[in-house]
């Protein structure tokens, strides 16, 4: 009986090991949320104010360089074996016409399109909220004896740029398409250009107690932006009836870009015994 014990113990350590989640069956295992974790990651912090209907200075509704592609440039996109996303490139392959005829036989013809940036892969985007200082509201009560009550207001009009962090070729072409994927990808109201101006203010009160200095510090976040951009020699190819794409000379490059929040402040307040 001791011996069958035995053996039977020893079996059962077995199965432990070589079947996962044997020792703890019936308990729940908790998947990952890699999707919601990203959309918290975009989430607009308390901290931050939308100032679209404030903002003294109307910023122009960034319109995101989306173009849906016609029936001809659809099917002749998938005969390519490197990705076309270039809103531009798209554009131009819209405009363009072929008329099948049936005899074509024997016909062949090789039209140049240019280089183009083709698509961009966007590998990290991340939130910076306080990308760049715009105003400072400021206010002694260090011979106050009472509660100082401040609130924000822009004393001079900002622009804030974004950009790319590096020069490349066709600059314009490949800001489109990252600020198409990071405005996918957060959600938020994206453009390479916001400005704040002055005037602008907010309601919202920030006290500064006796015997302190109060500052106000007010930032423009920007989104950070990187990933790879894909170039290459484009050929239309007619061969009798047939009509296709194919790309030559295929090189990548990395490359990153600020891209700032349009209408949107941060703001940062610190009360202290002694000036900043």
């Amino acid at each position: 009986m001791k011996k069958t014990a035995a053996i039977l113990m020893t079996m059962v350590f077995m199965m432990s090991i070589l079947t996962p989640g044997f020792a703890e069956e019936g308990k729940a295992q908790k998947a990952p949320l890699p999707k919601q974790e990203e959309k918290a990651k975009y989430t607009i912090p308390g901290s931050v104010m939308n100032i679209t209907k404030d903002n003294t200075y109307p910023n122009p509704t960034e319109d995101l360089p989306f173009l849906q592609p016609s029936e001809l440039t659809k099917s002749l996109i998938e005969t390519s074996k490197v990705k076309i996303e270039n809103p531009d490139l798209i554009r131009m392959m819209n405009e363009t016409t072929i008329n099948s005829t049936p005899f074509a036989i024997g016909y062949r013809a090789i039209v140049y399109l240019g280089e183009w940036p083709l698509n961009y892969e966007s590998t990290e985007t991340s939130p910076n909220w306080e990308f760049q200082k715009i105003n400072t509201n400021y206010y002694d009560n260090r011979g106050g004896n009472a509660i100082y009550q401040i609130h924000y207001v822009q004393e001079q009009q900002k622009v804030v740029k974004g950009g790319l962090t590096a020069k490349i070729k066709n600059a314009e072409d490949v800001q489109k398409m990252m600020l198409l994927k990071a405005a996918q990808k957060t959600g938020l109201p994206l453009a390479f250009e916001t400005i704040v101006g002055a005037g602008t203010k907010k309601d919202h009160i920030y006290n500064i107690q006796p015997k302190r200095l109060g500052y106000l510090y007010a930032y423009a976040p920007a989104i950070n932006e990187k990933g790879k951009v894909t170039y290459g020699e484009v050929y239309l190819m007619l061969k009798g009836n047939k009509k296709f794409i194919v790309v030559k000379n295929v090189v990548s490059q990395g490359i990153g870009a600020w891209i700032p929040l349009q209408d949107h402040v941060s703001f940062g307040f610190v009360a202290s015994e002694r000036p900043r």
